[in-house]
């Protein structure tokens, strides 16, 4: 899947401090986002509260627990994977990813994959990819664990009226 590989590539891009995955408020949300989609992030394991604007007429993608590595890990990963995501009261079913064959692009000290450059990896996990949003404020609950991993955002998103 293309997307996973942009989604690690976005959450690479950063260092630590101003990473998207280490963010505890939602503040660095928009750094580096693409234009034909909206990445929302994990944490390294926390739980958070984050508030976020986006953009109208972009459609959001995240990962409710993911991983790359190999293809052993991978499958060891989804085997023991679960997750719910609830926007605005309601679930939304993640879809699961195996083990796909992605590129990613690492920016130099990032927390996100511990090496820099370009290489290709394996990504899996569980992902929900969503249409635009209506304008207003929704509310994301996203819960996901794998073994003893366990990650979890609870994102107010205030979606701006389409420019469009």
């Amino acid at each position: 899947m293309e997307l996973q590989g942009r989604w690690w590539t976005w959450a690479a891009s950063e260092p630590e401090v101003t990473n998207p995955v280490a963010d505890q408020d939602g503040s660095e949300c928009e750094r580096n986002q693409p234009q034909d989609v909206w990445f929302l992030a994990g944490t390294f394991g926390s739980q958070v509260e984050r508030v976020c604007a986006v953009p109208g007429g972009r459609p959001i993608a995240f990962p409710v627990v993911n991983l790359i590595g190999d293809r052993s890990d991978c499958a060891a990963f989804i085997f023991r994977a679960e997750g719910t995501v609830l926007l605005d009261g309601k679930a939304v079913e993640p879809s699961t990813y195996t083990g796909d064959s992605i590129t990613v692009e690492s920016a130099q000290g990032n927390a996100v994959t511990g090496e820099e450059g370009r290489f290709i990896t394996t990504g899996c996990g569980l992902w929900v990819q969503l249409p635009p949003l209506a304008p207003g404020t929704h509310s994301l609950a996203i819960r996901g664990q794998s073994g003893d991993f366990s990650t979890g955002v609870d994102y107010t998103l205030t979606v701006a009226a389409s420019s469009k």
